[in-house]
């Protein structure tokens, strides 16, 4: 009776034992790959500026708001021009002024000329008429240049946009009075965007403008090819880096001055030893793999890995030999080890 029950339950364990799968491996084997350097960047505004008030005055109007887009030419704030106004008022009752001392003075030259030609005046009353009909005109001179600077003053109070985009920030509010340097508002170009990185003097001296770059922005899950690569001629002395700017080949939506971006510098090609990187598993510190051996014992192996290698592979440093095996599935394979280890 016994023996039967034994071999009832030893037939009911193989069909369980059979539906167990095997771990899916991978073999750490040596493949010529493309070797990147990646570098943190920041983005940056190719046309980024600060309009600033050019007259004294309350602000009486403001049009635009961050985040608002603004065409080239477009109001965006208003200052009372009531004072310039004024002053313009002023200058050109003054140009009216000398405009018709200039013509009493000609006209007074004129005739003490022409009777000077009929020797009724001396030569020193033909100087003195000749002198203040130039002084008249040097005065004439002097009230249009004011009455001109006048009117672009008056055309200050009135603040436009000097390009096409998007006001990134408002420095002052409705009713605030302002000073002349005073900033009223900042904006940025989003279709002339740059990511600057800066890159230590051992890898600055492989990027050239011809190096294939990618910039990828994990925020926007957006990857693109760098148009242009321009290397600085200049370091830091205190960090011993070299600036790069890569200029984006088109907008992106969504990206804006600041955001971090992550570059991808193509140096060329190397022989590395890759695992895939699903097997890749992170503990806080320490970063490792479930290696399986040729008898199935399946042990964790701290690596030391280097930069990706491919699509989908990783390089590793230190840890594994060629030809070992890692579990592409961590988590079973962590299950698998603590089930073998637990029948022992």
């Amino acid at each position: 009776m016994m023996t039967r029950c034994f071999l009832i339950l030893l037939l009911l364990f193989i069909p369980w034992a059979q539906a167990a799968e095997p771990l899916a491996t991978a073999a750490a084997e040596y493949r010529q790959v493309d070797e990147v350097y990646t570098a943190d960047g920041t983005v940056e505004a190719v046309k980024q500026s600060t309009v600033a008030a050019q007259i004294s005055g309350r602000i009486v109007e403001v049009r635009f708001d961050v985040g608002d887009r603004v065409n080239k030419g477009e109001v965006i704030l208003r200052i009372d021009e009531r004072e310039v106004s004024d002053a313009l008022a002023s200058t050109k009752a003054q140009l009216a002024q000398v405009q018709a001392a200039l013509t009493s003075a000609q006209a007074n030259y004129e005739r003490t000329r022409e009777l000077f030609s009929q020797k009724f005046v001396s030569q020193a009353a033909l100087d003195k008429a000749l002198a203040d009909y130039r002084a008249a005109q040097a005065q004439l001179e002097a009230a249009t240049a004011a009455s001109r600077q006048a009117a672009t003053v008056k055309g200050f109070a009135t603040v436009t946009a000097p390009y096409s985009g998007i006001v990134a920030a408002r420095h002052v509010e409705l009713g605030e009075t302002v000073t002349p340097g005073k900033p009223l508002m900042t904006g940025f170009d989003p279709n002339d965007l740059r990511v600057a990185a800066d890159i230590p003097q051992y890898r600055v001296s492989l990027i050239t403008k011809e190096t294939p770059t990618v910039i990828e922005f994990p925020a926007l899950k957006q990857r693109v090819t760098a148009r242009t690569v321009t290397v600085l001629p200049a370091a830091d002395a205190r960090t011993h880096t070299t600036r790069v700017r890569i200029t984006l080949p088109h907008y992106v939506n969504g990206a804006y001055p600041g955001m971090y971006a992550r570059v991808q510098f193509s140096l060329g090609s190397a022989r590395k030893l890759v695992i895939p990187a699903s097997a890749v598993v992170r503990r806080t510190e320490v970063t490792g793999a479930y290696v399986v051996s040729g008898s199935g014992e399946i042990q964790f192996r701290q690596l030391r890995l280097g930069e990706a290698a491919g699509e989908a592979g990783v390089e590793v440093l230190a840890g594994l030999r060629p030809g070992e095996k890692v579990a592409l599935d961590p988590v079973k394979a962590a299950i698998a080890m603590k089930s073998k280890q637990g029948q022992r």
